[in-house]
């Protein structure tokens, strides 16, 4: 869903009505609804990709409590390390993939071997290099000791999903936006302004 489609221009204000109008009483409520919104948003292009989201947003939840709750330095690098890994490998294969089996092929083009132009033809989630940067940098701070991981799961997937900034940025550090989440809001005439 872009930001320009009708469909978003439809989107918005029923979430906005919803979330203002039924869950303005709860953080917990308007944080399900958000996640769930954020969901609906990102599945809508191709509802496959959000798997990888979803294992993202799993794994770096479980690391960084695993590295809060870690005394020896070791074991934080151990989780940390798997933190990169996984979300490095799964950014690098979907954005570079189809770039290292067309040069493979070029590649032997230039000594007069041809190989089949046949590629996976990999196609790039949209805004995984958001969500992968936003969610290693939560990792990396609660290694670093500069915040300590929320306990609330909905609360760090909805930090990770959402849908405002998911696709077009900024990334956003979890010392910020996170306790935006975890607090309670309120619509004023100031916040508006």
């Amino acid at each position: 869903m872009l930001f320009n489609s009708i469909e978003y221009l439809i989107f918005l204000p029923i979430i906005f009505i919803i979330y203002w109008k039924f869950f303005n009483k709860s953080v917990k409520y308007q944080n399900h609804l958000l996640l769930l919104a954020s969901y609906f948003f990102y599945g809508w292009w191709d509802y496959r990709f959000l798997s990888l989201i979803i294992i993202s947003t799993v794994v770096d939840y479980v690391v960084g409590l695993k590295i809060h709750d870690s005394s020896q330095i070791k074991i934080k690098k151990r989780w940390l390390s798997l933190s990169i890994l996984l979300n490095i490998s799964l950014l690098g294969f979907f954005k570079y993939c189809n770039f290292f089996i067309d040069s493979w092929i070029d590649l032997w083009a230039t000594v007069g071997y041809e190989l089949s132009p046949y590629t996976l033809k990999v196609i790039l989630p949209v805004g995984i290099s958001f969500y992968t940067f936003q969610t290693l940098s939560y990792t990396i701070d609660i290694y670093k000791g500069k915040i300590k991981p929320t306990k609330d799961f909905i609360a760090f997937a909805t930090f990770v999903s959402f849908f405002p900034q998911l696709v077009a940025g900024p990334i956003e550090r979890a010392s910020r936006l996170l306790p935006q989440i975890l607090n309670a809001r309120s619509i004023t005439k100031k916040n508006i302004e």
